[in-house]
């Protein structure tokens, strides 16, 4: 039976054109994307995956406006960063694009509510005390929002980054590798968190993985070789995603 809503079409939360990232020059020049073209779509959890090398993390940098590309185009909705100045990608970054990292990145002197709430008090915000509580009952933190990092877990840690990353309405959410320092029952709880982000709010989250179990919990996976994309899953599961790493891996006859 399909899904009635399969057909219907979605935005573009972030797209590249032609994107070609290089370092070095002559002959060693590495080209960690070569003229890639993709489309994020809004309101779907999508993975980026390869081997280390492959360009998926300059990919996300350069759509997360951390990292400017060699060429091509990079849309973040409507627009283009290329001709943006260094004050108005700053404002991108702080009011467009949410991040959560496999370090979790808190301020240890802070309490877990104020981690949550800090990019907003950096731009002068109050949050919408609405959307923060939806965010913090998604989460599952309310018990402990007075708490500092050091007195939180691994996965407590993470839920507060993703908290955090959630709560000012960002466009689009990149996350790169989020369960890499949790264990399989922490990373499991982050990831099913990502995904009614996403099913459920509506939420756009790009995640960097290695891990085929965390890409069996996306809408849709995009491999990477070689700086391009070699393939592409929807609907995932860790055994299609495997099977797509194997044939990646596979030596070439000739």
């Amino acid at each position: 039976m399909t899904n009635p809503d399969a057909a219907a079409p979605r935005a573009v939360a972030a797209s590249v054109r032609n994107l070609t990232k290089t370092y070095g020059a002559g002959d060693a020049m590495v080209r960690a994307l070569d003229d890639v073209s993709l489309d994020l779509m809004s309101g779907e959890f999508t993975a980026i995956m390869g081997p280390s090398g492959s360009g998926k993390s300059t990919l996300m940098h350069c759509c997360a406006a951390l990292d400017t590309a060699s060429s091509g185009q990079v849309f973040i909705g409507d627009l283009e960063l290329g001709g943006l100045k260094d004050k108005e990608l700053t404002r991108l970054r702080r009011d467009q694009i949410g991040f959560v990292f496999q370090s979790f990145n808190l301020v240890p002197t802070l309490s877990a509510e104020e981690n949550i709430v800090l990019p907003a008090s950096i731009a002068r915000r109050k949050p919408d005390r609405e959307w923060f509580d939806t965010v913090i009952d998604t989460v599952g933190i309310r018990d402990r929002l007075g708490h500092r990092p050091n007195q939180l877990s691994g996965g407590q840690q993470q839920r507060v980054a993703v908290a955090r990353a959630l709560v000012g309405r960002p466009l689009i959410v990149f996350a790169d590798e989020p369960t890499g320092n949790l264990d399989s029952q922490s990373g499991a709880e982050v990831l099913d968190l990502l995904r009614r982000s996403a099913r459920d709010h509506g939420q756009t989250i790009v995640m960097v993985t290695h891990d085929p179990v965390a890409a069996s919990y996306t809408d849709r996976v995009v491999f990477f070789a070689d700086g391009r994309v070699v393939d592409e899953l929807r609907n995932p599961d860790r055994d299609r995603v495997l099977d797509v790493m194997a044939r990646m891996s596979a030596p070439t006859a000739g």
